[in-house]
Formats: C-alpha cells, sequence, structure tokens
C-alpha cells in the first residue's frame, strides 16, 4: 500500500503537537511533468534534558512512494548547553536513513570570541574544517577578523570585515588570492557592492528592497553569468543567466514556496 511523507509526518506531528511545514522547487527550468517539482516537508520539535536544551528535526519527500526508507532526505539533531562560560551547540545531520555516517556541526560562543568546527564521523571523528572569529570595535566601527583552516588540504585564508554606517568592507586573504568587496547602501531601497579579486576576476551585486522584507537582487559576473534572486513573501525564485560575452547562452530557473500548515 502506497502512503506518502505527509501521512508519515502527520503521524509524528500529532504525536508532539508540532506542525510541519512544507516547501515546494522547481528543480530545474525545463520539464515535461510534475517531476520537476520537489515538494519537501520539514519537521522540527524542541526539548531538554537536564541543563541541555534538544532540538531534532526530518526533511522529508512528500511525493507518494511505497518504501518508507526513501522518505527522508536527511535526519538531524542539535544540542545546546553552556560550558565554563562558553555556550557550546553540537550539531549532526545524517543523509536519509544511514546512521552510520554524519556530518558534524560544533559552536563556541564566549562573548566576542567564537569557534566553529566542521566534522564527519564514519566510526572515526575526523575534523575538516576550523574557523574561529573575534570581534571588536574601534572608531564607531565594528572589526570582525575570521581566520580559517582546511584540515583536508592544508589551506589556510583570514577572513577581515569593517562596518561603518552604511558601508562595509570584507578582505578575504590567503597565500594564493586575495578578494575585497566593498557594500554601500546607496540609499534606503538600494545597496550595491562590488567584489574584486587579485586574479582580475570581477562581479558586483545590486540589492532592492521592495519592502516588507521582500527584495530583488542582481549579481552580475562578467564574462560568466546573471543571477536573479527575487523574494516575495514565502516565495523565491531564482534565475542563473549564463553568459558567452555579452550574450545570455541560456537560463536556470528555480522556484520554491513555503507553506505552514
Amino acid at each position: 500500500m502506497k502512503c506518502s511523507a505527509l501521512a508519515l509526518i502527520a503521524v509524528i506531528g500529532s504525536a508532539t503537537a508540532t506542525l510541519p511545514s512544507l516547501s515546494i522547487k522547481v528543480s530545474d527550468g525545463s520539464f515535461a511533468d510534475l517531476g520537476g517539482l520537489e515538494p519537501t516537508l520539514t519537521w522540527s520539535a524542541t526539548g531538554k534534558a537536564g541543563d541541555v536544551d534538544i532540538e531534532y528535526g526530518v526533511e522529508a519527500d512528500a511525493r507518494l512512494s511505497s518504501d518508507l526508507a526513501s522518505l527522508p532526505k536527511n535526519v538531524w539533531g542539535k544540542a545546546s548547553t553552556d560550558i565554563g562560560g562558553w555556550g557550546v551547540t553540537a550539531r549532526a545531520e545524517f543523509q536519509g536513513t544511514d546512521f552510520s555516517a554524519a556530518d558534524i556541526e560544533i559552536d563556541a560562543v564566549n562573548e566576542d570570541l567564537s569557534i566553529h568546527i566542521d566534522a564527519a564521523s564514519t566510526g572515526d571523528f575526523n575534523i575538516n574544517k576550523i574557523e574561529a572569529t573575534k570581534s571588536f570595535d574601534t572608531d564607531d566601527a565594528a572589526v570582525t577578523v575570521t581566520p580559517r583552516y582546511n584540515v583536508d588540504s592544508g589551506d589556510t585564508d583570514v577572513v577581515v570585515s569593517y562596518v561603518k554606517d552604511d558601508t562595509s568592507i570584507e578582505v578575504t586573504a590567503s597565500q594564493d588570492a586575495q578578494t575585497i568587496t566593498v557594500s554601500k547602501q546607496v540609499d534606503e531601497d538600494n545597496r550595491v557592492a562590488p567584489t574584486l579579486g587579485s586574479n582580475g576576476e570581477f562581479s558586483v551585486e545590486w540589492e532592492r528592497s521592495l519592502g516588507d522584507d521582500n527584495s530583488l537582487t542582481t549579481t552580475l559576473t562578467p564574462n560568466e553569468s546573471v543571477d536573479v534572486e527575487w523574494k516575495d513573501s514565502a516565495w523565491t525564485a531564482s534565475f542563473n543567466m549564463p553568459l558567452d560575452g555579452t550574450s545570455i547562452s541560456g537560463a536556470n530557473v528555480s522556484i520554491k514556496r513555503d507553506v505552514a500548515f
């Protein structure tokens, strides 16, 4: 007998008094039938175990299937607590119903210093990336410094950001390359952010506020693409248009809507 993720989540939701949300996405801009739609149900709940705050949830395919094991896209859990003045959070995510491997994120925050670790567990615990962020104020501006280390590749870089009034500057530097982004709030509704790389690459982003937290963001990368993201309430539409010189050579479209029950 066929059943859907909707029925599965409904059972879980009734047991926990937590309602799911539905997200529908067009997987690409060209499809012959409803196979291009990717309806996804997400459900989460919270709890407490002593001094530890617990969150957990599941993201599942909402299309009809006779195989219950194929419905979950991922299952995740998060635990948060305070340890010696540090706010510590650990989050694990499993793909589908394969609980033999997990992607793990660990965050520790102490006032203006935070540490983030990306790791994986496949029986052994392996750290993939480490970064630390230090924030401080100077000359009426907010400054953050974030050194990062990729354990797998051995690459290191540092991100420095400077924010004052309606202007922000972000510099990313490594031994091989450097990029700088200057973001300027031109007026109440418009923000412009050009990015220049040491290898000569250049892009510019323009964000237009449409009111009520809605926006239209356009990013032009010469000789590469034009990307447009339109957020309108629960709808999000993304358009990627590759460039061949000054000509648009095609278009990839993604449309997504979140529905809260």
